[in-house]
């Protein structure tokens, strides 16, 4: 099931059960009864309970955005750095600079096609992908200059290395989820007390307080889902992507 449809679901789900029980509870109403005397307190309450849920939405918003953000840079730097290697080693032997460049294709072929999925799957790197990084590793580590050309060459390349390992290891943690069970419990509990707050109010059947009463519900179950879909920086349809590792390295996209 898409990510959409999942979103139009949830959205006209919130919507159906707030008309609902609105039109219901309106039908419980006795005709005697006075909507505009609903009490000047509960309207401030109202009022209130709905900017502080805003606030906190929108913290938390920003908070997963904010994760994706990081998430995406750290693709892009081990992108970047993996690119310098196959660059960089062009200065040596060509047997060793083919090998060198095989290992990085090969690395960057198993992250994107499979390493990728397993951090959707299970939040975390695989042991493949950091076997697959250290023969990387091993190729420049083990290769002796044996020019002064080559000398210059060897640490940067080293440095290069540290730098995708460092990357590796920020887009693992990223694969993780980033907004804990309290958060979401208390956005959850937040979001059916500001609906529910709906019905102090008293509002009544006509077709503006109907349809302000079902966007309301529905902007929340959108905001919700926003939050959910970003709280899995590699996992969902707003993810980030490997773009910067095949757009850098396209002889791996195979």
């Amino acid at each position: 099931m898409s990510e959409w449809l999942v979103l139009s679901i949830a959205m006209a789900a919130a919507c159906a059960v707030v008309l609902t029980i609105t039109v219901i509870n309106n039908r419980r109403v006795g005709d005697d009864d006075d909507p505009s005397q609903t009490p000047d307190v509960i309207e401030y309450m109202t009022m209130m309970i709905g900017v502080v849920y805003a606030i906190v939405l929108g913290l938390a918003i920003a908070g997963v955005w904010e994760g994706r953000s990081a998430a995406q840079e750290s693709v892009r730097q081990e992108a970047q750095a993996l690119h310098e290697i196959s660059a960089r080693s062009e200065v040596y032997p060509a047997e060793v600079r083919d090998r060198i460049r095989d290992d990085v294709d090969t690395y960057v072929t198993y992250v994107v096609h499979t390493e990728w999925r397993h951090m959707a799957d299970h939040g975390s790197l695989s042991e493949r992908g950091t076997e697959l990084l250290d023969q990387v590793r091993r190729d420049v580590t083990d290769y002796v200059p044996k020019t002064d050309h080559e000398g210059q060459a060897y640490q940067p390349l080293v440095d290069q290395v540290a730098a995708v390992d460092d990357a590796r290891s920020v887009r693992g943690q990223g694969a993780e989820a980033t907004m804990p069970g309290v958060v979401w419990f208390g956005l959850i509990i937040g979001a059916l007390v500001a609906v529910g707050l709906i019905f102090t109010l008293q509002i009544r059947r006509t077709p503006r307080e109907l349809l302000l009463a079902g966007l309301y519900s529905a902007l929340i179950a959108f905001l919700l889902f926003l939050i959910w879909d970003f709280d899995a920086p590699f996992g969902r349809g707003l993810s980030a992507t490997a773009s910067p590792l095949l757009d850098l390295l396209p002889n791996a996209s195979g």
